[in-house]
C-alpha cells in the first residue's frame, strides 16, 4: 500500500464562469504541480471546496486527476462527505478508478461523539478493499468534531488499511500522540503548512499542503533539504514558505489561491457560490505583495 509523504498538495477545484467544474483546468493544474516536483496529489479536500460539489462532480474530478497523473505521482482522493453513504460511494469509486488511496474527514458540522466517529470510520474502511489504504483526517476547527487519539488507535487496530492520518491543527502534543499509534508505525501528515519543518523533525511523513498548490517550490525545497540533513537550508526554505502562507491567508480563503495561481499563468477558474472571487482591489493588493516576495526569492526559485 502506498503511503502519503513529502509534499502532498491539496488541490483547488476550478469552476468556470457559470460555476461548473472545469475539468480542462483540473488537468492543467495537475500537470503544473507534477512539473514542480510535488510528491503526491490530494484533490477534493478542504482546499478543493469538497462539500460544495455533488457526488458526480467529485467523481469526475477524481477520475481526471488520476488519469492525468498517470502514475507519475501518488494520488489520494479525499472522499469525506456530509453523509456516510456519500463517503462510502466516493471511497469505492476512488478504488475503482485507480487512485492510490483515500482520505476521509471526520463527520462535520453536526456533533458526533467518539462512538459515532469510530463507527463512521469502520463503515468507510470496511467498504473498500482490504489492501486499499485510507487516511483519517482531523480538522476540528472546521469540522467541529475532534478525532481523539484513542479513537484513531481503535480504528487502526481493526482495519489494516487505515494506515495514517492528516492532522490540520497546530497541536504538537496531539501530533506526537498520533505518531505513537501502532507502536509508531502510523503515517502522520501534518496540514499546518507553517509547521512543515518542525513536523518533519517530529517524525511526520510530510505535509498535505494547500499553499503548495500555488507555490510548491519552497515546500519541495524544505523536504529535500531535510532529507539531505541540511537543516540550515531547510530553515531558510521554511521561512520563505511561511511568507507565502501569510500572503495567502494560510488557506482560510481559496479565492486567494485561485488569484495567485492566475498570476503564475495557471487559470484555476473561480470560486463556487456562496464564496466569491477576490475584488479587484484585493487582487491588486495580493499581486503587489507576491511580487515583492517573488523578487526576493527569484535567485532561489524559477517563479
Amino acid at each position: 500500500m502506498k503511503h502519503l509523504y513529502g509534499v502532498t498538495t491539496a488541490m483547488v477545484t476550478p469552476f468556470d464562469d457559470n460555476g461548473r467544474v472545469d475539468l480542462g483546468r483540473v488537468e492543467k493544474l495537475t500537470e503544473f504541480l507534477i512539473s514542480k516536483g510535488v510528491h503526491c496529489l490530494y484533490p477534493l479536500g478542504t482546499t478543493g471546496e469538497m462539500f460544495k460539489l455533488s457526488v458526480d462532480e467529485r467523481k469526475a474530478v477524481a477520475e481526471t486527476v488520476v488519469k492525468t497523473a498517470a502514475n507519475r505521482v501518488t494520488v489520494y482522493i479525499h472522499a469525506g462527505a456530509m453523509t456516510q453513504e456519500d463517503t462510502v460511494e466516493l471511497a469505492r469509486h476512488a478504488a475503482e478508478v485507480g487512485a492510490d488511496g483515500i482520505g476521509a474527514v471526520t463527520p462535520a458540522f453536526f456533533g458526533a461523539n467518539d462512538r459515532e466517529i469510530e463507527r463512521y470510520y469502520a463503515a468507510v474502511a470496511s467498504s473498500i478493499p482490504a489492501d486499499f489504504p485510507m487516511y483519517l483526517y482531523n480538522i476540528p476547527q472546521c469540522a467541529a468534531n475532534d478525532l481523539k487519539t484513542e479513537v484513531a488507535q481503535r480504528v487502526a487496530d481493526k482495519f489494516a488499511n487505515v494506515i495514517g492520518i492528516k492532522y490540520s491543527y497546530p497541536d504538537f502534543l496531539r501530533t506526537n500522540e498520533y505518531l505513537d499509534i501502532n507502536g509508531g508505525n502510523f503515517s502522520v501528515m501534518h496540514g499546518t503548512d507553517r509547521l512543515f519543518l518542525p513536523a518533519l523533525a517530529m517524525g511526520c511523513d510530510g505535509t498535505i499542503s494547500g499553499i503548495s498548490c500555488v507555490y510548491p517550490e519552497p515546500f519541495v525545497a524544505v523536504y529535500d533539504a531535510f532529507k539531505e540533513n541540511d537543516l540550515e537550508k531547510a530553515r531558510k526554505m521554511q521561512k520563505i514558505a511561511i511568507q507565502y502562507c501569510e500572503a495567502l491567508r494560510n488557506g482560510s480563503n481559496m479565492a486567494f489561491f485561485k488569484s495567485a495561481l492566475k498570476l503564475r499563468g495557471i487559470d484555476a477558474g473561480h470560486m463556487r457560490a456562496p464564496q466569491l472571487d477576490l475584488t479587484e482591489e484585493e487582487a491588486r493588493d495580493l499581486e503587489t505583495t507576491l511580487a515583492g516576495f517573488n523578487e526576493k526569492v527569484r535567485l532561489v526559485f524559477d517563479l
